[in-house]
């Protein structure tokens, strides 16, 4: 057994997302965070032979896996791109508009985590790149090692939610005058000294790490541009299931989803009915977390949260 095939990755909130989508067996889908195709073989199981699922995600990994199952599956095709672009990839196949749900499991994947050549753990010791297209962009360790100090600073606070990254920017560029940054362990290990407070439970370069990745995939300008290409990709009545793992990802799904189903704000006291506010979701249900035995099986999930809404 090779390395690729012990990475594996279980979804997570597989029944509630699958739930949330209220999948149509013709029905139109769209997985934008393919990954191992945990939730696209879910969905698939559910589809009949007329409906169809379009895949999306960067990691040319998880777009091998995806061409195996295209292979296998004619209701299934996988296109590499963030799913920040699947508004134009759906208008370039005529079909914008015409999907009945869209499902975005954010954030970093398992085998990704697992494997120290990808450089997105501490706990594993590899390069540091941290790409989840390591054909494209800037890697983790040409930003640590060229930045200016401040901006790892913000990085690391408004990214990685870290109190102390102020400390931990000025220890990160002293050392790396005196050698560059090329591995995680080097990197977690100045941060780990930088740190004078850690938290139980947690790795002390746990949010610094956090802040890098987020930054160096434009983690959350995707998602907003997602979520913003979900609404124009939608039918009416077409479902869109998102799930987090940590606070400014779920915050960001939040405050657009409300923001949606609330409609344009409009001066106080103005006489309108409400039929003429307009509204582009409904929100369905609360936020789920999951079981304490999902938790328990696969003490990643303890911090996804899923939401649900539905296009009007």
């Amino acid at each position: 057994m090779n390395q690729q095939t012990e990475l594996k990755h279980v979804s997570v909130l597989l029944s509630e997302a699958l739930e949330g989508l209220a999948v149509r067996p013709d029905g139109l889908y769209i997985d934008g965070t393919f990954g191992r195709g945990g939730h696209s073989r879910a969905i698939l199981a559910q589809l009949s032979p007329e409906g169809r699922l379009i895949g999306f995600d960067k990691d040319p990994e998880a777009i091998r896996v995806g061409n195996q199952l295209a292979a296998e599956d004619g209701r299934f095709v996988v296109v590499q791109r963030s799913f920040a672009e699947m508004a134009d990839e759906l208008e370039s196949r005529g079909l914008l508009g015409q999907v009945d749900g869209v499902l975005l499991d954010l954030g970093v994947s398992s085998p990704q985590l697992d494997d120290p050549g990808r450089g997105f753990s501490f706990l594993n010791d590899g390069p540091l790149d941290m790409r989840m297209n390591p054909a494209a962009g800037q890697s983790a360790a040409d930003w640590i090692n060229s930045a200016d100090e401040a901006d790892i600073a913000t990085v690391l606070y408004e990214y990685g939610e870290e109190r102390f990254s102020r400390r931990m920017a000025r220890a990160i560029v002293a050392r790396r005058a005196e050698q560059p940054f090329t591995t995680t362990a080097d990197l977690a290990e100045v941060i780990r000294q930088a740190n004078p407070a850690w938290e139980k439970h947690k790795h002390p370069a746990t949010r610094a790490f956090q802040g890098i990745r987020i930054f160096i995939n434009r983690e959350l300008e995707d998602l907003a541009e997602g979520l913003q290409a979900a609404l124009a990709v939608l039918a009416p009545g077409g479902r869109l299931a998102v799930i987090s793992f940590h606070s400014l990802e779920d915050r960001q799904v939040k405050q657009f989803m409300r923001r949606e189903a609330k409609g344009d704000p409009l001066p106080r006291n103005l006489p309108i009915r409400d039929a003429e506010i307009k509204v582009s979701l409904k929100l369905i249900g609360k936020a789920i977390k999951p079981s304490a035995a999902e938790i328990a099986a696969n003490p990643r999930a303890r911090s996804a949260v899923l939401r649900v809404a539905e296009k009007r």
